[in-house]
């Protein structure tokens, strides 16, 4: 691909009772996206014509039927289906689920062949896509399970990162979920990921704790002492530039947040309560530590107002420029890894 295409971002439906037709569709009714990227929406034109009509859009669609049909400054539509759907808005419908699913899915597979450079998916409902033959809590195992590398769930926004040592895991196994060698992998994850991804040449790393306070010397719990603290002093003595564990419930609260370039959660709440709390509308998914570029929205399929012309896009376009933002940085990093005297002649990207 040269400098002069278009980034081709591909875009799963998610759940088709939510919200995800309406926040994909209001993202490109905006022509000047087109000027960023070429979308494709791995779904069927009839469909999208029916959602639409519904939101009152004055969206034009290219309905395609083979990825090779791709056109530049237009909304793509891959017709993966022909047969009409019942859509009721809000109601949770595993059938509709296996559709979500068929679209995930065939993104996916573009991915991997390089027939899209970069992948966004609109918000599924957990347990809709669940089957005999799709047995994944959400998209981030799905994609750690087909794409090379090892996962991480990083959100981030214009002036927070935060990953997480464990996501989809019940509050009851997060302890004996976090051994040292997790915390070593995800932090190794997230430390290449800043410098690949982000451009930030020596990433300062924040680490929150496991146990409340850290476990108070013990009186709380020993993980911090015996599995968090030995763990990131080795990552220290090895070059990274890591700080903690620190309590939790003051970090945020006193800006402390601010001094690094990414914060490492223990766990799904501990890191998300904050960072929706902080940057919610605003924020983006981005699945780190894989050889593909993943993101999606900050929230979910929002059930009670879908279907009804409320849902707030922000975050899933902030998802598509991120996208775009991000396999730039990386397709800069590779070059300037394979040819350091080359990429000191280009010109940097632009931020969006």
């Amino acid at each position: 691909m040269s400098n002069q295409q278009k980034i081709i971002v591909g875009i799963s439906i998610g759940d088709l009772n939510g919200i995800g037709s309406e926040i994909i569709l209001r993202t490109f009714q905006d022509q000047r996206m087109l000027e960023f990227c070429t979308p494709v929406i791995f779904a069927s034109v009839k469909l999208m014509s029916f959602f639409k009509k519904q939101y009152g859009l004055q969206v034009n669609l290219h309905g395609i039927d083979h990825l090779d049909k791709i056109l530049p400054k237009k909304i793509n539509v891959l017709n993966l289906w022909k047969e009409p759907l019942q859509i009721e808005f809000g109601k949770q419908d595993p059938a509709l689920g296996s559709y979500s699913v068929q679209s995930l899915e065939a993104a996916v597979t573009a991915l991997k062949e390089d027939k899209i450079n970069a992948l966004v998916t609109a918000p599924i409902h957990k347990s809709n896509i669940q089957s005999d033959t799709f047995n994944f809590p959400g998209h981030t195992d799905y994609l750690n399970h087909e794409l090379e590398g090892d996962s991480l769930m990083l959100m981030i926004s214009d002036s927070l990162r935060v990953g997480l040592l464990t996501d989809h895991v019940a509050v009851k196994d997060i302890s004996a979920s976090i051994t040292r060698e997790v915390i070593e992998k995800k932090i190794n994850t997230i430390h290449k990921t800043l410098i690949q991804d982000f451009g930030i040449a020596k990433p300062k790393i924040a680490v929150l704790g496991i146990n409340p306070h850290t476990g108070d010397n013990g009186v709380i719990g020993n993980e911090d002492d015996t599995i968090m603290r030995p763990t990131l002093d080795n990552l220290r003595n090895n070059g990274k530039t890591v700080f903690g564990p620190y309590a939790a419930d003051s970090f945020f609260g006193t800006a402390n947040y601010k001094n690094f370039d990414v914060i490492i959660a223990s766990y799904h709440d501990q890191g998300l309560v904050p960072f929706k709390t902080l940057s919610f509308g605003s924020g983006v998914n981005y699945t780190a530590g894989l050889s593909k570029i993943r993101t999606s929205p900050d929230h979910g399929t929002a059930f009670d107002i879908a279907g009804k012309n409320k849902a707030d896009f922000s975050s899933f376009r902030a998802a598509v420029f991120k996208a775009i933002s991000i396999f730039e940085t990386r397709r800069e990093y590779l070059i300037s890894a394979e040819n350091p005297l080359k990429i000191s002649k280009r010109k940097p990207f632009a931020k969006k």
